[in-house]
């Protein structure tokens, strides 16, 4: 069973090896909806400038911002950091901040089950949330199957980041075929 598939199906996992994804630490969060479609508005750009767009939101925009607002609710030891909400994704920075944390663990075991407490469960809450609001309101959404996330290792890569987040909207006409309509 093991060459089954001979490893032709098989999706590399982007996490990164050995690391406990339950502990202290900082973690930047790109999450897409499927097919890149604009579920959460679109970006204005006042008097044609990309350094002042921003994003009117819809409905469910709002409510996927309101969301991630909520996750230190659910899991309190998560603190928020930069976060923007785009047409068709978002980027955020969450900060676990554990107690009992231990640091990156050589003989730590990466293993299927029950997972709490960890990126992943977190995720998956506020995923789920924002999935759940759009149901009971019959809105058209759906999430990409999974996200990405980087380990921020210091406080100069957090610093870039933290860049890299905030002026998003003034990178999407060049990182994105929007196509008509998208943006104004």
């Amino acid at each position: 069973m093991a060459n089954f598939y001979r490893d032709q199906y098989r999706i590399p996992s982007t996490r990164l090896a050995g690391y406990n994804y339950g502990q202290s630490g900082a973690y930047f969060i790109t999450i897409c909806t499927k097919n890149r479609q604009p579920y959460f508005g679109t970006l204005e750009v006042p008097n044609g400038s990309w350094d002042n767009a921003f994003l009117r939101s819809t409905t469910l925009g709002l409510k996927a911002a309101e969301c991630w607002a909520a996750i230190p609710q659910f899991a309190s030891f998560v603190r928020l950091d930069a976060f923007i909400l785009m047409p068709d994704h978002l980027h955020g920075v969450l900060i676990f901040d554990k107690e009992d944390s231990a640091p990156l663990a050589s003989d730590y075991d990466n293993r299927f089950g029950p997972q709490s407490g960890n990126l992943a469960s977190v995720l998956r809450g506020f995923k789920s949330a924002v999935t759940t609001y759009a149901r009971h309101h019959d809105l058209e959404f759906q999430w990409q199957a999974r996200f990405h996330d980087r380990v921020i290792r210091n406080e100069t890569e957090l610093e870039k980041i933290r860049h890299y987040i905030v002026t998003n909207p003034t990178r999407w006409e060049k990182e994105h075929d929007n196509g008509e309509g998208l943006y104004r």
